[in-house]
């Protein structure tokens, strides 16, 4: 049997959703280890000047306790 632990995170990107989500996990591994999964809970982006400036996620990391 596992143990698994769930952290939520907020990460932005000025590239896109996708990439917000690729800052969200490399940044979770700097503290946790063992990350098994991503769900992607929310999306939202900031405008500046009539253009998409930040793309924003909340996602819920998944990783296994040892």
């Amino acid at each position: 049997m596992s143990i698994l632990k769930v952290i939520e995170i907020l990460a932005d990107s000025e590239k896109s959703w996708e990439d917000a989500a690729r800052n969200a996990v490399e940044k979770a591994n700097d503290s946790v280890k063992n990350i098994r999964s991503l769900y992607v809970q929310e999306q939202s982006a900031t405008v500046s000047d009539g253009k998409i400036s930040k793309y924003r996620v909340n996602v819920k990391i998944t990783f296994e306790v040892k």
